[in-house]
């Protein structure tokens, strides 16, 4: 591994550490380590998803992603001045006992916080640490010596880590695209980030490290489309000078996910970004306000959960709540995205305004634009997106309608309703419609019955401007679309 100064000493009496890059498929520890991992049942049921946690680190980044089999992989681990808390809080919590796979995505202080004490914690308290992969390029601070110390006093494998490896990582395809050879901008940290793209069946995603301008361009240039993703990591913590817009439109991903502190003080997620996320009208979640963010793919969608219900118009991001670096609490689902990214950019809506305009009105049915299940005779018979007066103050005069035209009762568990901008509503555990009855979703708050349900949202839902009402089943397919202007 390339290296400068004292760390290269360091490394050069680590005879533990492999100088090698890891070409093709990187060796691991594939046993079932997540959570569950001893127990077949459960092991059983989470066949073929793969979970995507991007953790409230505050002004840093931390991602976990757990497979189908179990393996683990940690993305980068916080900031140095918790020393890895939050991160090791968070993998405690979730019962993890190994990380078969420890990827620094570039040496920088914020990245590498928690690097030493998980190592230390790891291969001391529980089932070690498979192995470790790292740019290459050295940081001249006492946090990037902790880490190569922890590294050489465990005896850990550390892989030099560039573009072409792949990381074997049991269903889910990991595939490493930068940094280059030779290094970009002369070995410049963020410029040489790991970039991983994650693919699970029809779902992809991309994390971007801290790569700015330089390396987005070159990745566009060296991939194009095949960069397309479901959802992106957005680089450098919302920087203005990550997330071009060349890169946003070539990359097409369904939402962006955003780490960073509430009060950043370098401003992130900058206006600027936010503003090619609105312009590509692409949902926004930030682990400031939204907490952590956890994606769950079956192959087919993504199901996205966070802790807190927050904006994710990306103009409106920072009119949510602030949450706290390792706040507990469970994520629930607010969203679901189609597997397939989005070209150019031009994905799902982000707009959360209803006051748009005052055309939604109250509209019958509405076009019908997709109907991939003929056997569910639900049909959504009316629409209210304007309602009377202020929108954000009267939300249960927002209203959708849907009645079942069969001749059978549906089971409507774990049933979804959304819109274009990825705000979802999940029916009730147990909630079914008669044979000819109809069943009323406000947007506001109150006591569910037969005929009214009510979505719990904070702020309207509907866009009186225009929007599609997304039906779809259990398993995640869609129903009916039913669009109005």
């Amino acid at each position: 591994m390339k290296r400068t100064g004292g760390a290269f000493r360091i490394l050069l009496l680590a005879g533990v550490i492999f100088l090698a890059g890891c070409a093709g498929a990187v060796p691991g520890d594939q046993a079932p380590t997540g959570p569950d991992a001893g127990d077949e049942t459960a092991a059983e049921a989470a066949n073929g998803t793969v979970e995507v946690h991007f953790i409230n680190v505050g002004q840093s980044v931390s991602t976990l992603v757990v497979g189908p089999e179990g393996a683990t992989m940690l993305v980068d681990t916080g900031h140095y001045n918790d020393d890895g808390e939050y991160v090791l809080e968070y993998l405690r919590r979730h019962d993890i006992t190994r990380i078969d796979h420890l990827v620094t995505s570039h040496n920088d202080a914020d990245h590498i916080g928690g690097n030493a004490a998980i190592i230390e914690h790891y291969e001391t308290e529980a089932d070690g640490i498979g192995a470790v992969y790292d740019p290459g390029i050295a940081a001249s601070t006492q946090t990037y010596a902790e880490y190569l110390d922890a590294v050489e006093e465990h005896d850990v494998t550390l892989y030099e880590t560039r573009e072409g490896d792949a990381i074997s990582f049991g269903a889910v395809g990991v595939d490493v695209l930068g940094p280059p050879e030779p290094y970009l901008e002369g070995e410049a940290r963020n410029e040489n980030s790991v970039v991983l793209r994650l693919t699970h069946g029809e779902t992809s995603f991309l994390l971007s490290g801290d790569a700015e301008d330089d390396q987005e361009a070159y990745l566009i240039d060296a991939y194009g489309s095949e960069l397309e993703s479901t959802v992106l990591k957005a680089g450098h913590h919302g920087s203005s000078s990550s997330s071009s817009g060349q890169f946003l439109d070539t990359v097409g991903p369904r939402a962006v996910v955003v780490s960073s502190a509430y009060d950043s003080q370098y401003g992130h997620p900058t206006e600027e970004v936010l503003r090619r996320f609105a312009d590509r009208s692409l949902p926004t979640y930030w682990t400031a306000t939204h907490g952590t963010v956890v994606l769950v793919s079956d192959g087919n969608g993504v199901s996205v959960r966070t802790q807190r219900d927050a904006p994710t118009d990306p103009l409106a991001v920072r009119d949510g709540e602030p949450i706290e670096p390792g706040a507990g609490g469970e994520v629930v689902e607010r969203a679901r995205l189609g597997g397939d990214p989005v070209d150019g950019g031009s994905g799902g809506g982000a707009d959360d305004d209803s006051d748009a305009d005052d055309d939604g009105g109250d509209t019958d049915g509405g076009d019908e634009t997709a109907s991939t299940d003929p056997a569910a005779a639900l049909e959504v018979a009316a629409i209210n997106a304007d309602a009377e007066g202020d929108d954000g103050e009267n939300l249960n005069d927002e209203y959708v309608v849907f009645e079942n035209a069969g001749d059978e009762p549906i089971d409507l568990s774990g049933w979804t309703v959304a819109d274009e901008a990825a705000h979802s509503y999940a029916f009730p555990e147990g909630y079914t419609l008669d044979a000819g009855a109809t069943v009323t979703l406000r947007t506001g708050s109150g006591a569910d019955t037969d005929a009214e349900l009510y979505w719990g949202a904070g702020s309207p839902v509907w866009n009186n401007a225009g929007d599609t009402v997304i039906l779809s089943n259990a398993a995640g397919e869609r129903v009916l679309a039913v669009s109005y202007e």
